[in-house]
């Protein structure tokens, strides 16, 4: 049986075709020749003829329709891929807003008393009342400078022991554990780490794209720095990491997040880059691990150190300076026969 797609042929019919000049002539003529060449009529009874004739025309009909199926069902499969990506957007694109939005809330929750208003919070605004808590409090301060100055004098003991290092060893024990086991470099970065790596949240500008990012991770030396803008972080590693298994991703558009592997993974890190901030490393809680991992509040501390990140990337107040904003506008929608314009607030 001849191949039905066999395209050898085309030539020489859209030839004919086109001499003859439209599809019943083209018919008309090839039914002639079978006519006058062939036993096509003469070989057979009319009723062959017709079936044989039947036969070809449905078959061809078949592979129409078989290629229109498929086209069909082809265009059916891409718009359903393109509604399941759409979907899938879409609820990313919720949930990404209502975790804000359960941020934002819960930055914005204010404890107020009784009468829906402290106004122990700001003794400040009263311009005459201001200097007789001034005059009383002023008395307790020497006592408190005098103390820290034995602490720091000792008699001879020196910087790192003796009563002194007894002093500095009693205040870091009444201070927390560093969340996540990191901290904030302001305006550059807040970081976490495990025994095996530390985890970086870098605040960049909405819509950053990856090439508009220029980072360079060394085995100890990183560079993060924005093409066309500043240069966020450029300095030495506090220690070596492995190159091969340090990685960053830019997340939302408004975040870039680096993964650094230790070298040495049985030491804990004070600080990220040499010059930064120190943490207390006999404060680690050892079973703290990626933000993921975090129980509920420390996590929830170190994102609030995210997003003041952010915020100050933005230019935008904290979770903290803004609730002291909101404090202040209430008390002075509690009290319009109040002076503000000669107040100072911090």
């Amino acid at each position: 049986m001849a191949n039905s797609n066999d395209d050898r042929f085309d030539g020489m019919f859209m030839n004919l075709a086109q001499q003859v000049r439209g599809i019943d002539p083209l018919l008309d003529t090839f039914f002639g020749f079978l006519r006058r060449k062939t036993d096509f009529f003469t070989g057979a009874d009319d009723q062959q003829a017709m079936k044989k004739v039947m036969e070809a025309l449905m078959k061809q009909k078949k592979f129409v329709d078989d290629d229109k199926k498929k086209a069909e069902e082809k265009k059916a499969k891409k718009a359903k891929e393109a509604a399941a990506l759409k979907a899938k957007k879409e609820k990313k694109e919720k949930e990404r807003l209502a975790k804000e939005a359960a941020k934002d809330k819960d930055d914005g929750v204010v404890e107020l008393g009784s009468d829906g208003f402290d106004l122990d919070t700001v003794p400040a605004v009263a311009p005459a009342p201001a200097p007789a808590p001034a005059s009383t409090q002023s008395p307790p301060n020497p006592p408190k400078t005098e103390t820290k100055e034995k602490g720091d004098g000792g008699e001879g003991e020196g910087e790192g022991g003796g009563e002194g290092g007894k002093d500095e060893g009693e205040e870091s024990d009444g201070e927390p554990p560093p969340p996540g086991n990191g901290g904030t470099v302001e305006g550059k970065y807040v970081w976490t780490q495990t025994l095996q790596e530390l985890s970086l949240a870098v605040a960049v500008p909405p819509g950053t794209k990856g090439r508009d990012v220029n980072v360079v991770i060394g085995k100890s030396k990183l560079k993060i720095a924005l093409k066309n803008g500043p240069t966020i972080v450029d300095a030495p590693l506090h220690k070596p990491i492995i190159i091969d298994d340090s990685f960053w991703t830019l997340e939302d558009g408004c975040q870039l997040q680096f993964s650094l592997s230790k070298s040495n993974q049985m030491e804990w890190w004070p600080c990220v880059c040499e010059g930064d901030p120190k943490i207390n490393t006999q404060k680690v809680q050892p079973e703290n691990s990626k933000l993921a991992d975090l129980d509920g509040e420390t996590r929830q501390t170190v994102e609030k150190m995210m997003f003041d990140q952010r915020q100050k990337a933005m230019g935008k107040p904290t979770a903290d300076e803004q609730k002291k904003i909101d404090i202040m506008d209430k008390f002075k929608s509690q009290h319009p026969e109040m002076d503000f314009s000669k107040a100072k607030f911090t």
